[in-house]
């Protein structure tokens, strides 16, 4: 006999993170994180959320298969360069809360090349569900056309009408000259990055700023590919212009910078003070170890899927659409009091 002949019914169906989700108004990422690392979550939302789990009889499972749930497509995530160590926490992040949310990423490297960007991001507006642009070097009518079209979130980049995750390496910047100005130093050198980088324009400005205030000279040199090896060419500009310190676009390329300095003889930072950007891996096994303003990645990458997911699941709330992350300057041996000379 069947089951409706014996009288019996089906079971309930089991609540999910999605229900959960749905029910608090947040991501399914922030719901998973909430289980298993609540000191991420900040408490209004735990709480949230516990009443959503408690309402609806949703038990979080050990098992990690059972957290993760069905899949809703891919999202893009397209970086500049895939070697840059910047990256690496971000496309870490970013993986680990799309999978949470039942998405898969698929990772592109547009290769510093804005054409290649712009061509992926066509190629791939029928297999993705949404983007994650790191960095973009795209123009801000491209990005409001391609947000209008498909969800979209970008990170280090303001434009209007698109959501966006900005670490503020401009303020940290500032915090560099006043950090090198304190240090004795009045001629500071701008290494500058790509001439596309809404970040490079974004950070010279505040430091024409800062150094009106302080009474210093600031020089912009470059632009230079954001690479180790622009660093040799960068240290001999650098030299030639007679600047006592220097701020370089990010730490590759600032690493490139000292390794050049030390072939030269150049003792850093007895003659000239070195500064980075990103406080990527390895900048603290340097010789000598870098100051750098210090850039909360992998958070930019947890944040930027979170804005990401909420735009492409209508049923949660929608939260901010644009969020600036803090940086800060690190000290280490790079920098030093301005030598006399003479």
């Amino acid at each position: 006999m069947g089951e409706e002949a014996q009288g019996l019914t089906a079971p309930p169906r089991r609540p999910t993170i999605n229900d959960v989700a749905a029910r608090s108004g947040v991501a399914a990422s922030t719901v998973s994180r909430a289980f298993s690392r609540p000191d991420r979550v900040k408490s209004t939302t735990r709480e949230r959320i516990a009443v959503a789990a408690e309402q609806l009889g949703y038990v979080p499972s050990d098992h990690p298969t059972e957290r993760v749930p069905a899949r809703q497509g891919s999202v893009a995530v397209l970086v500049p360069d895939i070697t840059n160590p910047f990256f690496f926490d971000f496309i870490r992040s970013t993986q680990h809360q799309l999978r949470t949310a039942g998405y898969t990423q698929m990772l592109v490297d547009t290769q510093e090349d804005v054409d290649l960007e712009a061509g992926y991001l066509e190629e791939f507006r029928t297999s993705a569900v949404g983007f994650i642009l790191a960095a973009t070097r795209l123009k801000d009518e491209q990005l409001t056309a391609a947000a209008a079209r498909t969800p979209l979130v970008v990170l280090n980049r303001e434009t209007p009408g698109v959501p966006s995750v900005v670490i503020g390496t401009a303020e940290a910047a500032q915090q560099a000259l006043e950090h090198l100005y304190s240090l004795g130093h009045r001629d500071i050198a701008y290494i500058a990055g790509p001439p596309t980088s809404w970040s490079d324009g974004r950070r010279w400005a505040a430091l024409e700023q800062m150094a009106d205030q302080l009474g210093a000279t600031v020089r912009r040199l470059g632009p230079y590919h954001p690479s180790q090896r622009s660093g040799a060419a960068a240290a001999d500009t650098l030299l030639n212009s007679g600047a006592s310190a220097c701020i370089a676009f990010n730490d590759v390329l600032a690493i490139g910078i000292l390794v050049r300095l030390h072939e030269r003889g150049v003792d850093v930072p007895g003659e000239i003070s070195v500064v980075g950007c990103d406080d990527v891996f390895g900048s603290d096994f340097c010789n000598p170890p870098l100051t750098t303003l210090a850039s909360p990645i992998e958070q930019a990458g947890r944040v930027a899927t979170d804005l990401l997911i909420s735009r492409m699941r209508p049923d949660l709330a929608q939260g901010r659409s644009q969020v600036v992350l803090p940086a800060h300057l690190k000290t280490r041996s790079s920098t030093g009091p301005l030598a006399r000379r003479g």
